[in-house]
């Protein structure tokens, strides 16, 4: 069975929320210090370090 990794986020996602109920600020901070991150200087050496 394949499944799309944006669908496996989205619902990881979903019941994380749902189930331990982080606060709306610390969901923003996550998502955009992520993005930030993706698209920065910082970006090469973050990838050498999850693989």
């Amino acid at each position: 069975m394949q499944v799309p990794l944006w669908f496996a986020l989205l619902v990881i996602g979903y019941l994380g929320v749902k189930l331990i109920r982080p606060p709306a600020w610390l969901i923003a901070v996550l998502l955009l210090g992520g993005f930030l991150l993706a698209d920065s200087v910082l970006a090469p050496a973050i990838n050498g370090l999850i693989k």
